[in-house]
């Protein structure tokens, strides 16, 4: 019986290690999308504080700005981990687990991705409104992210993977 990482696998005369290659690429190709956010967003955040306006704001947005730089430069070295681990390990005959490891990181850098995407959106909506809807707003949208990235495919996977 093969493992459920295989199941998606069913079907497909390849071997481990040609496994391994092929998702190795389906992951690389993935990660430079999320990269690609992920560099953009932690960049934008970093010139925040060096603006004027960054001294007016009131503690609790510092605040907020603070953990959401933190959320980003984490989701940014879990992104990038899996092109340094795959590099580090490269040509030691350990590819799938490799492989393995990088999902890991880059299921890790998406949930922290999540999390600096959701308070970076609070930041912006606490300063360019005070309304009392902001948190029903990002709840929201957050609810959106977790539909998108995970409940969605999490159903799709369980539906078309059952034996």
């Amino acid at each position: 019986m093969p493992e459920s990482s295989d199941s998606a696998d069913r079907g497909r005369d390849e071997t481990e290690a040609e496994r391994a290659d092929r998702r190795w690429s389906e992951l690389i190709q993935e990660v430079r999308v999320a990269q690609t956010g992920v560099q953009i967003l932690f960049g934008f955040l970093l010139t925040v504080v060096f603006t004027p306006r960054y001294e007016q704001l009131p503690q609790t947005e510092k605040t907020i700005y603070i953990v959401t730089v933190v959320l980003g430069a984490a989701a940014t070295g879990a992104l990038i981990g899996p092109v340094s681990f795959h590099r580090l390990v490269s040509g030691r005959r350990i590819k799938p687990a490799a492989v393995r490891w990088a999902a890991r990181l880059t299921v890790a850098g998406l949930i922290l991705l999540l999390a600096t995407m959701t308070a970076a959106l609070l930041l912006i909506l606490r300063v360019a409104t005070h309304d009392e809807y902001v948190p029903w707003l990002v709840a929201c949208v957050l609810l959106w992210y977790l539909l998108c990235w995970f409940a969605l495919p999490t159903w799709i996977r369980g539906r078309h993977t059952r034996e």
